[in-house]
């Protein structure tokens, strides 16, 4: 979601914040999106844009140490994509359709809810997730989120419960 085709200077603050997380500063990471989310919730309106609130959960989820906190933000960014339509998406970037964010925000709270050794919660959102394939493109990008999927419930099927902290599928898939 980084490129734009519409300034958004929200949209570019998180971008920043997201170049660092993958840079390996997750903690910078987290000091910029802090600080947008607060400016969001400071913003002065009842609902901040549904689609700042989804890219910036999404992103924030990733620089989270604590499953919990990790699992709180995927479930605020997908929250947030059931109010998000298409054409405020298209407005940032003319290819985007919300249908194609849930295959990925599914696989992420699926990823956080095991991480936490709740099976039965992460089953059902890698089937919520695996029902919204369709959404996705045959790219590079749909084949890692599929595969991402496979590979945790996977690893769900054969009882292996993951270390405690970020998972290993959501590190495998960003």
């Amino acid at each position: 979601m980084v490129r734009m085709d519409t300034p958004d200077a929200v949209m570019a603050r998180i971008a920043q914040g997201q170049e660092l997380a993958v840079a390996g500063d997750r903690e910078g990471a987290r000091r910029i999106f802090e600080k947008v989310w607060d400016a969001l919730a400071g913003s002065g309106e009842d609902t901040p844009d549904p689609l700042h609130v989804v890219t910036l959960a999404h992103y924030m989820a990733d620089v989270q140490t604590d499953p919990a906190e990790e699992l709180r933000w995927d479930l605020r960014s997908l929250a947030a994509a059931d109010s998000l339509t298409d054409e405020r998406a298209q407005e940032h970037h003319s290819s985007l359709q919300v249908a194609g964010f849930y295959p990925s925000l599914h696989l992420n709270v699926a990823a956080s809810h095991h991480a936490l050794g709740q099976s039965s919660e992460a089953r059902h959102h890698l089937d919520r997730a695996a029902q919204s394939f369709e959404h996705l493109a045959e790219d590079g990008y749909g084949r890692m989120i599929r595969g991402a999927v496979e590979r945790l419930r996977a690893e769900l099927d054969a009882a292996t419960v993951g270390p405690w902290g970020q998972s290993e599928c959501r590190a495998q898939h960003r």
